[in-house]
């Protein structure tokens, strides 16, 4: 039907301006966009309205709007609100012609004429003025023409209010409302310098709008934070003075980042246009020279059911570093991914990636890059042993082989479960809480090194 849309969408763009003649000249626009898929549009217009009751329509708003957050301001009181959204297709304007009279207009200019008695999936049937029917099950060779848009049918999403205004003339009309289709995410680029000992991070994010529409040299803001969204919320977005100001000495920022309530925000310092099906890239912050620490992980789940679990595992590669001013850093890093590339000598090549969470200044970040080539760790439960009717002990021995030309130490963490003890170990452990420990097992270059420690659980 290829033919018949676009001489219905030809007839629709004639008949636009005179359905929506009411003139509204956008001042100012401001976007806050929130990691969650939705934002929230403040725009101020300035629009020519009567004295005494009126009404007022904006068209250009999200196609994805909540009607049920939309808020209004002017000089006057807001009577009535009402959001429209039977937006026109071929289909519907078909169905609101059934039983009128249509000319279908075939390639070759030959009229067919008749009332309309049925459109459904492209195929028309039409009662003719003699008497019978046609009916045409394919109509791509004709055209279908109309001389008005039916009522009810509507271009655009259309915002409506009948408003009681207090004066006449132009005057400023505040708008604000929340739209689903908007999200942002931040990325990160890591690079390692040659020792693994320092490593320099280039921040970006990624604002993708889906929502509908487009906003013009809009002032952006991006919400950081896990906000509680219950349906048909009606957020309006924060008072001025809920903001305060924290200090940064990263370079580099094209954002403003502030404490918001018990989430933080970042301003971008110049308008920018966020179009419609665009995702859009800007720096965040960089920084250089931040203190890293490569580590070798290896874990485990419980050990009180673990029968079966041995043999041969993997050595995790983490790198660590303090997300602190005394270390480089210390911003609020917004959860993203984080890409991690280190120079072989010629270029730089990618080594692996990790998600972060939000994660405040002055906390520590853990990346897991991968699995170490020429680590292994081989384990095995060498008893299980039933003391009595409620005392259980076990034993393990896990082997780890460095296969590398250095030292290293690997960090061995251990969850125990509930109601134990170690009795003897092999290497000393720390306690982290109730239910983990840790080892930190020394292994030389090619060499191994064995861990072995059995513990008692009590049962009550």
């Amino acid at each position: 039907m290829k033919s018949l849309s676009i001489t219905i969408l030809v007839i629709i763009f004639l008949l636009q301006g005179s359905i929506f003649s009411q003139s509204s000249d956008q001042k100012s626009i401001a976007v806050t966009v929130y990691n969650q898929n939705f934002g929230v549009i403040k725009d101020v217009r300035e629009i020519e309205i009567s004295s005494g009751i009126s009404e007022i329509k904006i068209t250009d708003v999200a196609q994805l709007i909540d009607p049920t957050s939309v808020h209004i301001k002017l000089d006057g009181e807001v009577i009535e609100q009402n959001y429209q959204y039977d937006l026109v297709s071929l289909d519907k304007i078909l169905r609101k012609f059934v039983n009128q009279n249509i000319r279908l207009i075939s390639e070759t200019n030959e009229i067919v004429k008749g009332k309309l008695l049925s459109a459904m999936g492209g195929q028309i049937v039409l009662e003719k003025p003699e008497g019978g029917l046609v009916m045409l099950p394919n109509v791509n060779k004709y055209r279908f023409s109309v001389d008005y848009l039916p009522e009810g049918l509507i271009t655009k999403p259309t915002l409506i209010w009948q408003v009681n205004s207090n004066s006449s003339g132009k005057q400023d009309v505040e708008l604000s409302y929340q739209t689903k289709g908007m999200n942002w995410h931040a990325e990160y680029v890591v690079v390692l310098n040659e020792d693994d000992t320092e490593l320099d991070l280039n921040s970006w994010v990624s604002v993708d709008n889906k929502s509908g529409a487009t906003y013009k040299n809009a002032k952006l803001k991006l919400v950081a934070g896990d906000i509680n969204l219950i349906q048909n919320i009606n957020l309006r977005g924060g008072r001025q003075d809920m903001y305060m100001m924290t200090k940064s000495s990263v370079s580099n920022q094209q954002f403003q980042e502030k404490t918001f309530f018990e989430y933080h925000i970042y301003n971008l310092k110049r308008p920018t246009t966020l179009s419609n099906n665009e995702t859009k890239q800007i720096s965040l912050f960089e920084a250089s020279n931040v203190a890293a620490k490569k580590k070798y992980f290896y874990g485990s789940t419980s050990n009180r059911w673990y029968w079966n679990q041995q043999g041969q595992r993997k050595v995790a590669v983490i790198v660590e570093f303090e997300n602190s001013e005394e270390y480089g850093l210390g911003v609020p890093m917004p959860k993203g991914k984080v890409r991690v590339y280190k120079s072989d000598g010629e270029s730089l090549e990618f080594i692996g990636e990790d998600l972060i969470d939000h994660t405040p200044k002055n906390e520590k970040i853990k990346l897991k890059i991968g699995d170490a080539f020429d680590i292994v760790a081989e384990e095995v439960q060498t008893e299980n042993t039933q003391i009595s009717s409620k005392v259980w002990e076990q034993e393990f021995e896990i082997t780890f082989k460095n296969r590398k030309n250095e030292n290293v130490v690997i960090e061995v963490e251990r969850n125990l479960g509930t109601n134990w003890d170690i009795l003897k170990t092999s290497i000393d452990y720390k306690k982290i809480d109730a239910f983990r420990v840790t080892f930190s097992v020394p292994v030389k270059a090619d060499s191994e090194t064995k861990l072995t420690f059995r513990v008692r659980y009590r049962y009550f």
